[in-house]
């Protein structure tokens, strides 16, 4: 069996990086270039956090390559009951995740290749990383029609997205990433990227819906293996040491020293739904109960993803106001989740055992609830 020359650095990278860890220095002291073993997208972005925060970038270069199994990752400004559609993604077992830099919100799979530029803040310069996977492209394709435009995306044919861009800037750090669609499940993707939820009034950073192409519906051979080596040795070309590719563990702790710590921060819920913008929920159901339909008016505030305040609006000779208020009481403080809210009503209805009643009504305002989350 022939290996590609590219193909070769990596299996010799897998074997050298044992020792990557005292060798960064060596190693990285003009370009190197990383490719993850993980498709877990927690522990994609643990990775650009733990480059970003130990390695010295003041004379380094790092180019992360990255895939992930099906997920939605939002911008760390953003709203992800505004952007996505989590009923969806709960249903197909579709992660979510806030990465630390701003932007609009990408659906990943493995159809998608996730490129991270790290470099110094004063070498930072999204539009020369663009224009390098542009030639790697035309390498590929040479008649292949991609621009980059003002916003930092990757046009095919002057109107299809296949990339989009978002970036964190520090004090002397900065790294710039951006996606590239090759064969990513283009009859999801549109699904899971619209929210079903109404009546949320927040100023959190928007999303800008953009129509979106695979390279491969174009170019069967733009595969993502092809991709990621060709932005590999395009970006090897820029550095005297024409670094190799190589593979890593972001799971590996003498790798990098500390990295489940990022990677629990960024899957815990309080930094994926409570980092969102304070945002309101003003909604409107009809309930059908014997025959009769029943307004409800629900109106919530949302602090760090737990509800700061619950009015509910019902007619007080279908519910009292004492178990109105009983309902609403236990709501605030809570998570604004739907498994939260099962819970907390399913302990509430503890209180009246013999009241069925109560129960059918508490439960079909619980039903409705869980439908906005």
């Amino acid at each position: 069996m022939l290996f590609s020359p590219l193909t070769m650095k990596r299996m010799c990278g897998q074997l050298l990086w044992h020792k990557a860890a005292a060798r960064f220095g060596t190693l990285a002291r003009e370009g190197l270039i990383l490719q993850s073993t993980s498709n877990n997208v927690y522990e994609n972005l643990a990775v650009e956090d733990w480059i970003h925060d130990h390695m010295d970038l003041e004379q380094k270069n790092v180019l992360f390559l990255w895939r992930n199994s099906p997920s939605v990752v939002i911008g760390r400004h953003q709203n992800p009951w505004k952007e996505c559609n989590l009923h969806l993604m709960r249903e197909r077992g579709i992660g979510l995740a806030r990465r630390r830099s701003g932007g609009g919100t990408v659906y990943h799979d493995l159809g998608n290749i996730n490129l991270t530029f790290l470099t110094s803040k004063k070498k930072y310069d999204r539009m020369e990383n663009l224009h390098l996977v542009i030639r790697a492209l035309k390498t590929l394709q040479p008649y292949l029609d991609v621009q980059a435009t003002k916003r930092y995306d990757l046009l095919l044919d002057g109107k299809y997205k296949i990339s989009g861009t978002a970036a964190k800037l520090g004090r002397t750090i900065a790294y710039h990433h951006c996606t590239l669609l090759c064969s990513a499940d283009s009859s999801l993707l549109p699904l899971v990227l619209q929210s079903p939820y109404d009546g949320i009034q927040s100023n959190a950073t928007p999303s800008v819906p953009s129509v979106v192409k695979n390279l491969s519906q174009v170019y069967s051979s733009l595969t993502c293996e092809a991709v990621m080596d060709s932005v590999a040795k395009e970006y090897s070309f820029q550095f005297d040491n024409k670094p190799n590719v190589y593979v890593v563990d972001p799971g590996d702790e003498t790798l990098f020293p500390g990295i489940t710590q990022k990677k629990n921060e960024l899957c815990n819920w309080d930094w994926i739904y409570g980092k969102t913008p304070k945002f309101d929920v003003q909604k409107t159901f009809q309930i059908l109960y014997k025959d009769t339909v029943v307004n409800v008016n629900i109106n919530m505030a949302i602090k760090n993803g737990y509800i700061e305040s619950c009015s509910l609006g019902l007619p007080s000779d279908w519910l009292s106001e004492q178990q109105c208020n009983e309902l609403q009481n236990s709501l605030v403080g809570s998570k604004y989740c739907p498994s939260e809210i099962v819970f907390l009503v399913t302990t509430l209805l503890r209180t009246y055992p013999d009241d069925k009643d109560i129960l059918i009504k508490w439960n079909m305002i619980c039903e409705k609830l869980v439908s906005i989350m």
